[in-house]
């Protein structure tokens, strides 16, 4: 299966499919920004899908290069003893963030989300925590609050954080693909979630 026709635009709505559970009134203005309408949404989404149940369609990285292009960055990174590599891309909706696409020492795909640009500055976030929906992705949290643990989500592109803000209030902040879409506070026995690992990328 070739993904002739499926590109960046198409590829962002695959991402944004995910947050509409969330956001949808957000993913709604992104849809116009784009020029295009639910039924081309529904129709991306069902297409990358598609390719992961494939055995003929390109597989890891391989189908995020034919669908985005070649990446603009590229480095080594070290998680503990494991070495990997780290690909990113530019994507329109989210100009000062990138798409980012870890793999492992042998070229699986380990985990793909949203990011800031490397040294690019950390927005400012509010003192009490209750973050703006898509107004900063998980290192911007790791970087502001204290307390911060990583939680296990409901699904693979999902990723809750925990952590305490310095006005003493403890959060817990829902993100898709990285980037948050929602908070609320946490009451005295906490969030009901596991401490988590990276998923495998969509």
């Amino acid at each position: 299966m070739a993904l002739g026709g499926f590109g960046v635009t198409e590829f962002q709505l695959v991402l944004l499919r995910r947050m509409q559970d969330f956001q949808p009134e957000l993913v709604e203005q992104a849809w116009e920004r784009l020029g295009v309408d639910r039924s081309d949404a529904r129709r991306a989404n069902a297409f990358w899908q598609s390719t992961e149940r494939s055995r003929r369609a390109p597989r890891g990285l391989d189908r995020y290069r034919i669908a985005l292009g070649a990446p603009v960055g590229e480095s080594e990174v070290r998680i503990g003893d494991l070495r990997g590599r780290l690909f990113h891309w530019f994507l329109p909706l989210w100009p000062d963030l990138r798409w980012e696409v870890l793999t492992g020492a042998s070229g699986s795909v380990v985990n793909g989300w949203l990011a800031r640009e490397r040294g690019g500055a950390v927005p400012p976030l509010p003192a009490d925590g209750d973050l703006e929906p898509w107004s900063c992705v998980i290192g911007d949290v790791e970087q502001t609050y204290a307390d911060v643990k990583h939680l296990e989500g409901d699904a693979p592109s999902r990723w809750h954080m925990a952590y305490t803000t310095p006005t003493g209030s403890a959060r817990l902040a829902r993100f898709v693909y990285g980037l948050v879409q929602t908070t609320e506070v946490r009451d005295s026995r906490g969030a009901p979630a596991r401490a988590r690992s990276p998923r495998t990328a969509p």
